[in-house]
């Protein structure tokens, strides 16, 4: 997908202009367009960035008439991720204009289509292309351009979830090192949805993980489901810094790739295991702390330092349906054949979206906040 302001996004959605003449008490939508209304839509709104439990009201969006090349989607379920979050707060890289309906992800259900749409039919599942759609709401016109199709036959929290955490573990995983079956990946926020993601995709490829987490009361529990999903090891973070390393690299060879989620000093500490040429590729820096990189790092062990995005990625392959389809398809190959499973949700309804919102950001929370329609 070309790189574009969510803005330019946003603008082609045909709901967009009655959301903010609806909530903006000098417009009416009736300014914009005399077509008849074709229903209403219940939407977790923010017309300013803050705390998303203290900015977000639910709303009443009335829909507009379909549009030729456009849909009507019944939303299903969205999950409440943390660049939701961000993006409420007003911190992330990309943010639309306000008002805003929230959520950048989910699965919704095709109910109805326009006259020349050729691409999407009545009863298909889809997801967004790109983010600043605004999935937080039951239901929601948008053009079809701005959809791809899923199979209605995995489950429906994996269709919900499928579009952000395991598209960027599988990229993560495919594009930066030629990764063998016997290789070996190093990675901290193991518990993160991306970082259970890798788990699970890295174990259909033979591919052993070394999983970092922060230590916490249910550390045991947690170990034993991380290593359900197919992780080889599962360390404390405090653990990067000590002799054992030395004696689990006896049983696996050195990473190649180290993928980091967190900033900060575990970044560093991926680092410093990182075999020779290795690369390590950081998605996200919940520790909201810069990375130190060792001189020797770069000079004795010509270790690459790279970032990834999935947005971005799906924003440069806007016009190439081949690449996100396959993926997609790779992605649901794997979940019918029980080998990637969701995250542990948590199915909230839309209207107790404080609830759902303040679990998201509370710590050690090992279950997704999925809003259910």
């Amino acid at each position: 997908m070309g790189v574009l302001r969510v803005v330019q996004v946003v603008s082609r959605v045909l709901v967009a202009r009655t959301v903010w003449s609806r909530l903006a008490p000098s417009l009416s939508y009736r300014s914009f367009s005399a077509e008849p209304l074709a229903g209403e839509s219940t939407a977790l709104v923010y017309t300013t960035h803050g705390q998303p439990s203290q900015v977000m009201k639910v709303e009443t969006l009335q829909l507009p008439s379909l549009g030729d090349q456009s849909v009507l989607v019944k939303m299903l379920a969205a999950p409440i991720n943390p660049s939701d979050i961000n993006m409420i707060q007003g911190t992330y890289a990309i943010l639309p204009d306000l008002p805003a309906v929230g959520g950048n992800e989910g699965v919704g259900q095709v109910i109805e289509v326009g006259n020349k749409v050729k691409t999407l039919k009545v009863g298909d599942w889809v997801i967004p292309r790109d983010a600043g759609l605004g999935t937080w709401q039951t239901l929601v016109v948008l053009s079809a351009d701005d959809l791809v199709t899923l199979p209605n036959d995995i489950p429906l929290l994996s269709a919900a979830t499928l579009g952000v955490n395991p598209c960027t573990a599988l990229r993560m995983l495919s594009d930066f090192e030629e990764l063998k079956p016997g290789d070996t990946v190093i990675q901290n926020a193991a518990n993160s949805g991306v970082g259970q993601a890798v788990i699970q995709i890295a174990a259909a490829k033979g591919v052993h993980t070394i999983n970092v987490v922060r230590d916490r009361p249910d550390l045991s529990q947690l170990i034993d489901r991380l290593k359900a999903m197919g992780a080889t090891y599962v360390i404390k973070e405090e653990t990067l810094r000590r002799p054992e390393m030395k004696e689990l690299f006896k049983f696996c060879p050195r990473p190649k790739l180290a993928l980091n989620g967190v900033g900060g000093k575990s970044a560093t500490e991926l680092l410093r295991h990182l075999q020779s040429g290795g690369t390590m590729v950081t998605y996200g820096g919940m520790a909201k702390q810069p990375i130190t990189v060792p001189v020797s790092a770069l000079i004795f062990k010509d270790v690459k330092i790279r970032g990834f995005w999935v947005t971005q990625w799906k924003r440069d392959h806007r016009h190439n349906d081949e690449a996100l389809c396959s993926m997609l398809d790779e992605l649901c190959t794997l979940i019918r054949a029980g080998k990637l499973s969701p995250p542990a949700c948590t199915e909230v309804s839309i209207k107790d979206f404080h609830k759902a919102v303040d679990n998201a950001m509370k710590p050690y929370i090992s279950t997704k906040q999925v809003l259910v329609m």
